[in-house]
């Protein structure tokens, strides 16, 4: 797992002091751009209507979902969106603004204007596979959950913040119709770290190892770190880690869309995280050689 990265991310919403330019401003440094037009697969998920509305909002300059816009804004919206789907194509961990997992399939919420991650799913869900969603951002997605509630073929499981925004995200909320038994929430307290967090991914990896996904996409958001300025969640670096490694080490196709996280450390957020992924995909050495017994 790689990072991929566009620095034109930097160009949008810039001042803001929740969801501003500052979170990725150091990654220019350490990655190098690559990108994506991911305008075409839009409408997998968003309404053609709905497209063509947040793109004149951006060259509007319009204030939504607490985003203050710019034509850079949609901008760096579709390359947010290129960028998970080649991400999910490669296995590799898209670092984009803005973040997706709050949108729904006509509307903007939460600092999100396309659910990246959710129109990466479809597009596999097109190819006749079947996909597991999971969300660690400390805010639930309610964008995600709501686009894939009544479908069987995409697993949506989250951990998250009890009672913070969206207020979403309880453990009666199963999913609907088909997709009765395809959602699952695990709230947390506030106060709770890597203990409970690393509980409650052994209890969901349980869960989606029964659902049998082909690919496993992560809204991989981060804060739930103690550093955090916007949650009380207290996960350290090292539940990052084994986070990444454990799904790795239970799945071998896992890709990763950076959702939020509203402090100055995401970048070692993410590469710990993707550092326990890569030694999760590490094959296990033998243990004992049969061949060089003795006697």
């Amino acid at each position: 797992m790689k990072v991929l990265f566009n620095k034109k991310f930097l160009d949008h919403n810039i001042h803001s002091d929740a969801e501003g330019a500052y979170r990725l401003k150091n990654f220019p440094q350490y990655f190098r751009d690559t990108d994506l037009n991911g305008e075409e697969y839009i409408t997998l998920v968003h309404t053609k209507e709905y497209k063509e509305r947040i793109n004149k909002a951006c060259h509007k300059r319009e204030i939504m979902a607490e985003i203050q816009l710019s034509p850079s804004s949609y901008e760096a919206a579709i390359s947010a969106v290129g960028l998970t789907v080649l991400a999910s194509s490669q296995g590799d961990f898209a670092v984009v603004r803005p973040p997706g997992h709050h949108a729904g399939r006509e509307r903007a919420a939460g600092f999100c204007l396309f659910n990246n991650i959710a129109i990466a799913a479809q597009k596999i869900v097109n190819e006749g596979k079947r996909v597991f969603i999971f969300d660690f951002d400390g805010h639930h997605g309610d964008g995600t959950q709501s686009i894939f509630y009544n479908s069987d073929k995409v697993l949506y499981a989250s951990i998250h913040q009890a009672f913070a925004y969206p207020f979403t995200g309880f453990p009666n909320e199963k999913g609907i119709d088909k997709g009765e038994g395809f959602t699952l929430n695990i709230p947390m307290i506030a106060g709770n770290g890597d203990k409970e967090f690393l509980e409650a991914l052994d209890k969901i990896i349980v869960e989606a190892h029964k659902f049998k996904p082909d690919v496993v996409g992560v809204s991989a958001g981060f804060d739930a770190y103690y550093k955090d300025k916007l949650l009380g969640l207290k996960i350290t670096l090292k539940g990052f880690y084994e986070c990444g490694f454990r799904l790795r080490r239970a799945f071998p196709n896992v890709f990763a869309v950076l959702e939020g996280g509203y402090h100055n450390e995401i970048k070692e957020c993410i590469e710990t995280f993707i550092d326990g992924v890569n030694v999760g995909a590490r094959p296990l050495k033998n243990r004992f050689d049969h061949e060089m017994s003795v006697g």
